[in-house]
């Protein structure tokens, strides 16, 4: 009697943004107020997406990231004892958005641009 089993199995993939390092962590780790300074904040985050100043000349940014991730898997397995034969497939595809957006305040102390106060809020879907 022979007995032979084979499987596949396919690890999900995962395709993102690379360069997105806006995350709420992220965020969390590097703004800290009358602390952090504006270059610090580029460095990290990169240049942000809108730049306004109020009638004091102080600045915000606004940051706006989005992602879309996607997974895809296949499972595939065939077994066969002599003149019985089975046979399975799965396969499956999920996308979902995400999105971040970080509006940070500049005050100038001393010279330097430092970090007033931030927000963020992040969303999945």
């Amino acid at each position: 009697m022979v007995i032979s089993l084979s499987a596949c199995v396919q690890v999900p993939s995962i395709a993102s943004n690379s360069a997105n390092t806006l995350t709420p962590g992220q965020v969390t780790l590097t703004l800290k107020k009358n602390q952090t300074t504006q270059t610090e904040v580029i460095e990290k985050f990169g240049a942000p997406n809108l730049v306004t100043s109020n009638a004091d000349g102080e600045e915000s940014w606004t940051y706006q990231k989005h992602a879309i991730v996607s997974t895809a898997s296949s499972t595939s397995a065939f077994a066969t004892i002599i003149l019985v034969g089975a046979s399975t497939t799965t396969s499956g595809f999920e996308q979902s958005s995400r999105t971040i957006t970080l509006i940070i305040k500049f005050k100038e102390i001393n010279g330097v641009k430092l970090v007033s106060d931030f927000s963020s809020r992040a969303s999945s879907f």
